[in-house]
């Protein structure tokens, strides 16, 4: 069980890692999404895709929790609604060696909302005040919240502030508030990332009124001049498909928003990081295709991208497993710089 290990080192940087944070994305922020991710920012905070608190306590525990010690900072997101089980699962992430648990109060689909959980717990603060104070009491990392701005097309700033109010009361000091309501009829997940309109005011606003938590926004983010600018106004950025379907942009972050002054690493550099891990996990029976998945995009944007991507999923090729065809029809990018995002 390689996840077994110390966080105490991560710890100490926790706070700083929130500066920006990489959001837990159901079907792709697993482990060895997380790992790639990891090899291009040593210091974003990572999280991996909610996990059902049942899934955690009844379910296969190690697929749903495993991870690569470099993954640290590392928080999990929980989905449940019974204060019990996120206790319990508060202990045995606190035992896996997680930095941080995480409960979703933010997912708008109609699968979540049939187990009373995800953004229709806006509705009931003082549940989930209950159950932050529970999980403090269950364990001894950070227990945080993740929540939109508001329900459906209720757009009163009341609603919003009264919820951080009540859970903040219970010890949650670190709140990541996506700045778009839940519309939970009428939309699906997808549209509910993109319809609902985006009013980062609304966060700043939470900031200003609670100046002693910690706000970090989430929400559309996808260029740095504007984190940079929102970073005026909250404690951190969480980014999400961006990070996903662009990801070595990501190469700059820790120079950007960490004063990380060491060059960043080079797409071929990555590359031979990701060969070396891909031979290590398939020895432990993990087909090459649950990687690889999570890398089609390392060269976004480089002239033959294309041709990379689709070998890459060529399904007769992974069946292989065989790691040399990450070499094939590999892109020339030795002219790029990491900067070219400017």
């Amino acid at each position: 069980m390689t996840s077994l290990v110390s966080h105490a080192s991560s710890v100490a940087s926790l706070e700083q890692a929130r500066r920006f944070s990489i959001a837990p994305m159901l079907d792709w922020t697993d482990r060895h999404c997380r790992y790639f991710h990891r090899l291009l920012s040593k210091n974003v905070l990572l999280y991996t895709e909610m996990v059902n608190v049942n899934a955690i306590i009844h379910g296969d525990t190690a697929r749903h929790l495993d991870f690569d010690a470099s993954e640290h900072p590392l928080a999990l997101q929980v989905g449940g609604s019974d204060v019990r089980a996120l206790a319990q699962c508060a202990k045995i992430a606190e035992q896996w060696g997680y930095d941080e648990i995480n409960i979703n109060c933010g997912c708008p689909s109609e699968r979540v909302q049939s187990g009373a959980f995800g953004a229709c717990l806006m509705a009931e603060p003082f549940l989930v005040a209950d159950a932050v104070k529970a999980m403090r009491d269950a364990c001894s990392i950070d227990v945080t919240v993740k929540h939109r701005i508001g329900l459906d097309k209720n757009e009163d700033y009341g609603f919003v502030r009264d919820f951080i109010g009540a859970v903040s009361e219970a010890g949650c000091a670190t709140f990541v508030v996506h700045a778009r309501n839940a519309w939970l009829k009428g939309l699906s997940p997808k549209e509910n990332r993109d319809i609902p309109p985006l009013r980062y005011e609304v966060v700043h606003q939470l900031k200003r009124d609670f100046p002693q938590l910690n706000i970090i926004i989430n929400g559309g983010l996808a260029d740095f001049d504007v984190i940079q600018q929102q970073l005026q106004h909250v404690d951190g950025v969480m980014v999400g498909r961006q990070a996903y379907h662009e990801p070595y942009w990501l190469a700059r972050v820790d120079g950007l928003f960490f004063g990380d002054e060491s060059p960043a690493p080079s797409r071929r550099d990555i590359l031979e990081q990701l060969l070396t891990y891909a031979e290590r996990q398939i020895l432990q029976g993990v087909p090459l295709r649950n990687m690889t998945r999570h890398w089609l995009n390392l060269y976004h944007g480089v002239a033959g991208a294309r041709t990379w991507r689709r070998h890459l999923s060529d399904a007769k090729l992974l069946a292989s497993n065989d790691v040399r065809l990450l070499l094939k029809d590999v892109p020339n990018d030795a002219l790029l710089e990491v900067n070219e995002y400017d």
